[in-house]
């Protein structure tokens, strides 16, 4: 039996698979991130009536040294070893969330991937991946001979790089607020409320009544302006969501240039699936695209977004079998 866990700063998903020609998933469980104290919390409930577990591995959305991880947007620190104790589980690994994934892509059918962009995959070269959700994970599947290898990055907290005129007043707006501007303070689930939130503040759009009643009672108005967006029914959703993507393609191409991805780019997260008829639409592909010189080279990579949205689950537990 092997325990796998994809640990967001939203929530946090549990899976109990056993190794039986292909993986069986013997018992999953999903828990609101921070409505406990500590992982370690989590995995005791979860296990409860379980059968002994061999072996388990959480990916987790922050930087892991030394099976140690501050979480990025949680305040858990999880220490792999202690969960060992703990919870009984003789071998307990932490790997990063986007390297989760990068095993999990392994895993996946044709069907749970579609095709964003054809491009000519080069088999040999180097993959990368991008995934937005509460915060923003940047990975490299670099080719070693045999095949893709995860490395994990912290990619997503690299200075912001405005584009024009309106994104340096983004920019200007956002480091009022946070002083150091991240893609991960755009280019996620919080970062569309930045957007909308810019648009209404700066008075370039005007505000939605739905969403400031959202924001009255503390609901994450995200959803919702993503929702309007794609139904093209409130313009300044609709400005929000498409800045939104021709920020994610911009950063996601900065990403395949960095690592030469020539064998392809994947797109993950909870958020892509959900804005996927945006996607198709072509602006996040002209972004990825537009790089000056290399905009041919960025125009043969295959882009592809993944539809799956446990693949880190299922990554976590094909490192816990074979990692």
């Amino acid at each position: 039996m092997y325990l796998a866990g994809d640990i967001g700063g939203t929530k946090t998903r549990l899976a109990l698979y056993r190794e039986k020609g292909d993986f069986q998933n013997v018992k999953e469980k999903r828990y609101i991130s921070h409505e406990f104290k500590a992982l370690v919390d989590i995995v005791k409930d979860f296990l409860v009536d379980s059968e002994k577990v061999q072996s388990a591995c959480f990916g987790v959305a922050g930087p892991v040294k030394n099976n140690k991880c501050q979480a990025t947007n949680l305040p858990w620190y999880i220490d792999g070893s202690r969960i060992s104790s703990i919870a009984s589980i003789p071998k307990v690994t932490l790997i990063n969330d986007l390297e989760a994934t990068g095993y999990g892509i392994r895993c996946l059918k044709d069907d749970e991937i579609y095709v964003l962009n054809k491009g000519k995959r080069e088999e040999t070269a180097n993959q990368a991946l991008i995934a937005a959700g509460t915060g923003l994970g940047e990975a490299g599947l670099i080719f070693d001979g045999k095949d893709h290898r995860p490395m994990p990055s912290e990619g997503g907290h690299v200075d912001f790089g405005p584009r024009n005129e309106e994104e340096i007043e983004l920019l200007r707006y956002l480091s009022k607020k946070f002083g150091h501007v991240s893609y991960e303070r755009i280019v996620s689930g919080p970062g569309m409320y930045e957007l909308y939130s810019f648009l209404t503040q700066t008075e370039r759009e005007e505000k939605v009544k739905e969403i400031e009643d959202k924001i009255k009672i503390k609901e994450d108005p995200a959803k919702l302006i993503s929702q309007m967006g794609l139904e093209r029914k409130e313009k300044t959703c609709i400005r929000a969501l498409d800045l939104f993507i021709s920020i994610y393609g911009s950063e996601a191409g900065n990403i395949a240039l960095k690592f030469m991805a020539l064998g392809g780019m994947y797109v993950g997260g909870g958020i892509a699936p959900k804005i996927l008829p945006a996607l198709i639409k072509g602006e996040f592909m002209h972004a990825f695209t537009l790089k000056g010189r290399f905009a041919a080279l960025l125009s043969d990579i295959s882009v592809k977004v993944i539809l799956n949205t446990q693949t880190a689950l299922l990554g976590a537990a094909y490192f816990a079998m074979y990692g």
